[in-house]
């Protein structure tokens, strides 16, 4: 089993959405869709900044991709793939998570 993100339940992340959390001084951000959920190291492989401009602000205005605040790049939410922008073909970094009694615990 992994350790704990913070206390993050995942009641605490409505469909569609996303919110930023920390776990061991590291940015982290999940985001569910379809009722998964997926969790991503919250920098750019483009710059290395973090991807919000305000916070738990992650996807486009859509809601269907996550968008880098910084210089507009698009990821697929549930791969992280960069499609559009200037890292395109180069992915975020994925975290594994268990979700144990509504828990988020990474791993």
């Amino acid at each position: 089993m992994g350790t704990l993100s913070t206390n993050l339940h995942i009641d605490q992340i409505p469909e569609g959405e996303s919110r930023g959390f920390k776990h061991n001084g590291e940015e982290l951000f999940a985001v569910k869709k379809n009722g998964k959920l997926f969790v991503y190291r919250n920098r750019c492989p483009h710059l290395g900044v973090d991807l919000n401009w305000q916070k738990d602000q992650f996807l486009d205005a859509s809601r269907t991709m996550i968008q880098c605040a910084n210089h507009g790049a698009l990821f697929v939410i549930e791969n992280g793939k960069c499609v559009s922008g200037p890292c395109s073909g180069r992915k975020l970094i994925s975290v594994s998570v268990d979700i144990i009694d509504g828990i988020i615990f990474t791993q």
